[in-house]
Order: C-alpha cells, then structure tokens, then sequence
C-alpha cells in the first residue's frame, strides 16, 4: 500500500509540475503577443536596422550612405512640386 501512496504522491507532484510550466508557458507567450510588445520589437529592430545601414561595423557614418538618401529625397521633393506647378 505504502508504493500505492508513493505512487500517488509521485503522479500529483509531476501534475502540479507540469502545471506550473504550462503556466509559465502560457504567461510567456501572453506577454509575447502582447500588441505593445509587438511594435516594441518593431521599433528595435527598425532602429537596428537604420544603425547597419548608416554606420560601419565601428560605428563611423557612411556619408555615402547618407547622401545618396538625401539626395533621393531631394529629388523626390523637386519632382512633386514640379507635378504641382504643372498640374
């Protein structure tokens, strides 16, 4: 009887254990799916990728880089008001 109890007890304790990770589990993936969490994520990983592509692995500007968005940006600004004054 006693490896009955034994038995029982053992059963109840990998139970109670299986619950608690299936909590932790459930919490964590909660917490992933969280909206605020999302754009978090969204927002770091934008910004990583902004820093990769302005800087050198040493964290020196590339002004190549930089001035070739600038002057895309600038074109595209000249090219919508001239669409603008013609129309």
């Amino acid at each position: 009887m006693s490896d009955d109890a034994t038995s029982v007890d053992a059963i109840e304790a990998e139970i109670t254990a299986a619950r608690t990770r299936l909590a932790g589990t459930v919490d964590e993936l909660h917490a992933r799916t969280a909206p605020k969490e999302i754009a978090r994520r969204q927002v770091e990983a934008l910004k990583t990728k902004f820093t990769e592509a302005t800087r050198t692995p040493s964290g020196d500007l590339r002004i190549e880089r930089i001035a070739a968005a600038v002057a895309a940006a600038v074109a595209l600004i000249g090219v919508a008001a001239w669409r603008r004054r013609r129309g």
